[in-house]
């Protein structure tokens, strides 16, 4: 069970990375959505869906490539220096060109007059799909600590800017008279601050040894596309799975909702189910070099099957603690977002599924089949698109929401199957069922009984967490009892 202890660690490291920044980012989200206006939080949600998009477009699957052969081959730093090169060069025509067309970019998306956020936005989208790989190297070399240090860094650097434009400029005219602040920038001074904290984090990747290209490859370049570009298609599927619901919603709501308006709603209550989304990322991150430098144990599986059952485990405890609490999170928005705080528990359900599909996808990344993550991810992608058109013009965000869920809950069922026909893992199907609708069950009557009295509602809900990590303790028999028994002795 030492791998349990290790991947443990290297998740609470890589968490550091990524639960700080993601608190740095919970400062701006009171900040954002108390200065601008549901209209303006929705256009800056838009915004970002369509980075999200783009960079899984821009970085064509070569993170998952360069850990694929890197870990398996001596001349890792081939690989390495080939997906740099290559990422770099992609990363700047698509800056230089998106820049050049930005007009008529800005035109098509609907903001004629801000062509502006095509141009901020490229750069920031630019220099985070380039810097993928020198992180990705990070990790592959177990330097968390460096990894961490940067990317907090960088989110640090971006706070303290959003802070500077949006809260300090507006209190002093001498910002305004020197030319620093313009009242009229309005959100744009949000892509300010994240390009400049997004400038100094890839800048800093040039002066770590090791970290900048020796050498290029045309062949080993052939093999990485060949590898990762089904990761491309069904990364594009699944991250228009994931944020093509902002997209949609604009589109697709009743006009008379006004969907800029429901958009922003949207936007601001799904960054508190950013919980969810940051756990999966933590456990990625340290999972992800540990497959691939594990491919050929002969128990594996069974390591693999452990790792999903724990990661289960953890994300439904997360399910229940911000679902059950969500009017002590809801602090975290502006008061006229607050309406739509009912859809927060949907949101995390649906990324729980996101993540348990992520763990059963292991399946055709070790085995070289990365065309069948298209298969799956389009699967998502139908179900998505097909309850977005049904769903949204009728009950709106709420639509958007339910329409992910069913998405992903598609995807990891179909994904199961897939994998237990060409890499059978010893999952415990039976484990995971009991804890889902123990936890869903649990979640429901907390949702739905009214109790007045907070400070007992309050225990009441802790109770109903406890009894959930009871049943999973219970269950599992998880060697916690033996801990517990040895610390009695």
């Amino acid at each position: 069970m030492n791998y349990l202890k290790r991947i443990a660690g290297h998740t609470a490291i890589y968490g550091l990375s990524s639960v700080v920044p993601r608190l740095l980012n919970y400062l701006l989200v009171p900040l954002h959505t108390r200065v601008f206006m549901q209209e303006e939080y929705g256009v800056v949600t838009e915004m970002y869906a369509y980075l999200a998009v783009l960079i899984v477009l821009l970085t064509y699957g070569m993170e998952t490539g360069f850990f694929r052969f890197s870990s398996q081959e001596k001349d890792s730093d081939v690989t390495y220096s080939t997906a740099f090169i290559s990422l770099l060069f992609s990363s700047s025509v698509f800056i230089l060109f998106t820049s050049l067309f930005s007009k008529s970019i800005v035109g098509f998306i609907g903001y004629p007059n801000n062509p502006e956020y095509v141009v901020l936005m490229a750069a920031i989208i630019g220099l985070d799909a380039f810097s993928t790989i020198p992180f990705a190297k990070l990790r592959l070399l177990n330097r968390p600590y460096t990894f961490a240090l940067i990317k907090i860094l960088g989110v640090a650097l971006n706070v303290a800017f959003n802070f500077f434009f949006l809260v300090i400029c507006p209190r002093f005219e001498i910002f305004e008279t020197i030319g620093v602040y313009n009242p009229s920038f309005g959100i744009n001074y949000i892509f300010v601050s994240n390009l400049i904290g997004t400038v100094v984090s890839t800048l800093i990747i040039f002066f770590i040894p090791g970290l900048l290209p020796t050498t290029f490859s045309f062949s080993r370049l052939k093999i990485l596309f060949v590898y990762s570009f089904p990761l491309l298609i069904s990364g594009l599927g699944g991250s228009s799975n994931e944020f093509f619901d902002r997209i949609f919603l604009k589109y697709l709501a009743n006009p008379e909702t006004n969907p800029l308006y429901q958009l922003g709603i949207y936007g601001a209550n799904a960054k508190l189910a950013v919980l969810m989304t940051l756990f999966i990322q933590m456990y990625r991150y340290a999972v992800e070099p540990f497959i691939f430098s594990n491919i050929d144990d002969k128990d594996s599986p069974d390591k693999y099957a452990n790792l999903t059952k724990y990661f289960l485990a953890f994300a439904l405890l997360i399910f229940m603690g911000v679902g059950l609490f969500t009017e002590i999170f809801q602090v975290l928005i502006g008061k006229g977002f607050r309406e739509g705080i009912d859809v927060v528990p949907i949101l995390l359900l649906s990324n729980l599924f996101l993540g348990l599909y992520i763990n059963f996808s292991i399946w055709f990344k070790v085995t070289n089949r990365t065309w069948q993550g298209i298969v799956y991810t389009f699967i998502g992608a139908f179900v998505t698109v097909t309850l977005y058109i049904l769903l949204i013009p009728i009950i709106g965000y709420y639509g958007a929401a339910i329409a992910k869920l069913i998405c992903y809950v598609t995807m990891s069922i179909v994904c199961y199957y897939g994998g237990q026909k060409h890499y059978p893992v010893p999952y415990q199907v039976r484990k995971f069922l009991i804890f889902i609708f123990s936890a869903i069950l649990l979640f429901l009557i907390g949702y739905f009984v009214n109790i007045p009295n907070y400070p007992l509602s309050f225990v009441f809900r802790l109770g109903l967490i406890l009894t959930f990590i009871f049943v999973v303790v219970k269950v599992d028999n998880l060697p916690i009892l033996n801990i517990l028994k040895g610390i009695n002795k």
